[in-house]
């Protein structure tokens, strides 16, 4: 790993990393997109904390999923940006308010597809430091951890006894169906993925649910247990589920490149970078 003896010199690896990744995106043919960051309506997600901008009735976007989705349903296929991510949540070394989100979506792919291209990603970004490649191991979460376990429980164990003992790359797919969010199910299980580098979760991919009459139903969902959590429920987004609805069979992934910056920086916090 890249040792920097100074934030400059830190800076100038971020900056080359970040040519890096454009560079794969654009040999690939996807385009680079720009989403608004003040938007209508944050997240589905009921654990995601958003910070609201009060003056223009907005918030600011815990990803661009909605925004990208928008593009998605008006033609285009392969997109990617590169855009600053608001999340209230606690501080540490993997976690601040405001951080760097990668985030690419692929017309026409499944999650599997997405899989191996996200570790082509990777191992491209370890080879620009002069890294070996690493080696991923494909886990199920069933392989790990039992699907049917109350979601209290199944969060408990898997911080506190799966995740500090995964491989060192290893992709973890087939989330409890309760997990889907904005991925589609499939039986018993929610056709997503994570990625993991020494134990941190570096990404998060989801083979896309495309009926809105099933997303608007979770996130009325999501919002209910929002209430009963004393928590203001987040407003359903009315042109991304038309656009939802006009989106193609896709999958997506977001991926945290502070996290990434900082594996491939040697750093010990994303605070560091």
């Amino acid at each position: 790993m890249i040792h920097a003896s100074s934030k400059t010199e830190n800076l100038r690896t971020q900056g080359h990393l970040t040519h890096a990744l454009r560079s794969w995106f654009f040999e690939r043919g996807y385009l680079e997109v720009y989403t608004p960051i003040m938007v209508p309506s944050p997240a589905l997600e009921e654990y995601l904390e958003a910070i609201r901008i009060d003056d223009y009735d907005l918030w600011l976007h815990t990803s661009p999923e909605f925004g990208m989705k928008k593009l998605l349903g008006q033609g285009l296929c392969r997109i990617y940006q590169i855009t600053p991510c608001f999340r209230k949540e606690e501080i540490g070394i993997h976690h601040r308010t405001e951080f760097r989100m990668l985030e690419w979506y692929r017309v026409g792919a499944s999650w599997w597809d997405l899989a191996i291209d996200t570790i082509d990603l990777i191992d491209t970004m370890y080879r620009t430091v002069h890294e070996p490649e690493l080696q991923f191991e494909w886990i199920p979460t069933k392989d790990l951890l039992a699907l049917d376990l109350e979601p209290e429980e199944w969060f408990f164990r898997w911080v506190d006894e799966i995740e500090p003992n995964l491989p060192e790359a290893c992709i973890v797919y087939d989330y409890p169906c309760w997990q889907a969010a904005l991925a589609r199910r499939r039986h018993n299980v929610a056709e997503r993925f994570e990625v993991y580098i020494h134990g941190v979760e570096l990404a998060n991919a989801f083979d896309e649910e495309g009926n809105s009459t099933e997303i608007r139903q979770r996130w009325t969902h999501s919002n209910h247990i929002r209430q009963q959590m004393g928590k203001i429920p987040y407003p359903i987004d009315e042109h991304f589920l038309q656009a939802n609805q006009q989106m193609p069979r896709c999958s997506g992934i977001a991926m945290g490149i502070d996290r990434l910056f900082m594996l491939l920086t040697n750093q010990q916090s994303i605070h560091d970078l």
